[in-house]
């Protein structure tokens, strides 16, 4: 069952020259949600990778002309920073160490489980994304803009005051966009202690922050999910279904 909602699918890319891997690989990830272009052989990708516009790439190591790691190589020397999981029938450390050390952000040995490599995928998507999170300037959400280097908070242009703690609160949770945070991890990450599940600091500091940056607006942002935590949401309808704007849990 496909459980990617994402209106824009990530691109992959996936260089192999067996057909039956192409073909069932290709063909799973697009059951999947995934947008995936095949090529054959390592020119075709090196020249597909370097045009760019990929979200991650499918690469066997064994080519018929270029081989895989030195594609990798020439990718990370020409600074595209996409990562990169490598394939191969062979399975010794020598081979799967040189790939890394190129690279690579992973490797698997053929065969391979369908479900492991789809799972990889997801594991790489996923800190890409939070890689890229942390290093850009800029935070958004809908009409929120935080940036990290001035301090400035605007939310539909307008300049929100808040306090240093209020704004790493902010922070963390725009960086952690779309997904549902627990009190004791909020309180681990922006006040450094998990040692007193019992305080309502986080609760206080969520109420401050609702009224600075939601209060006014018909798009409530910052929102609970009843027995789990908060989450900062940005659909424009006014409570989505399984959220709340008030604090009760």
């Amino acid at each position: 069952m496909n459980f990617r909602t994402e209106s824009t699918p990530k691109r992959l890319l996936l260089v192999e020259d067996d057909p039956r891997i192409s073909d069932f690989v290709s063909r799973g990830l697009r059951a999947e949600g995934y947008s995936v272009e095949v090529v054959a052989t390592g020119r075709e990708g090196l020249l597909l990778a370097q045009d760019g516009g990929f979200n991650l790439i499918i690469l066997d190591i064994g080519l018929p002309d270029i081989n895989g790691q030195q594609i990798v190589e020439r990718l990370r020397s020409e600074r595209k920073v996409m990562p990169i999981l490598m394939l191969t029938a062979r399975d010794a450390l020598n081979d799967k160490l040189l790939g890394l050390r190129a690279g690579a952000d992973d490797y698997m040995t053929k065969p391979f489980s369908f479900d492991e490599l789809l799972a990889r995928i997801e594991a790489l998507l996923r800190r890409t994304d939070m890689d890229y999170q942390v290093d850009t300037t800029e935070l958004r959400a809908y009409d929120l803009v935080l940036d990290r280097e001035s301090h400035d908070v605007r939310r539909a242009g307008q300049l929100i005051d808040l306090t240093p703690k209020e704004f790493n609160l902010l922070e963390f949770i725009l960086q952690s966009k779309g997904k549902v945070l627990s009190r004791t991890r909020i309180l681990e990450h922006v006040w450094g202690y998990s040692n007193d599940p019992l305080t309502n600091v986080v609760d206080v500091y969520i109420r401050q922050l609702r009224k600075k940056v939601d209060d006014g607006h018909r798009v409530k942002l910052i929102k609970t999910v009843r027995g789990f935590g908060y989450k900062l949401d940005e659909s424009d309808e006014l409570f989505p279904e399984g959220f709340s704007h008030d604090d009760a849990t």
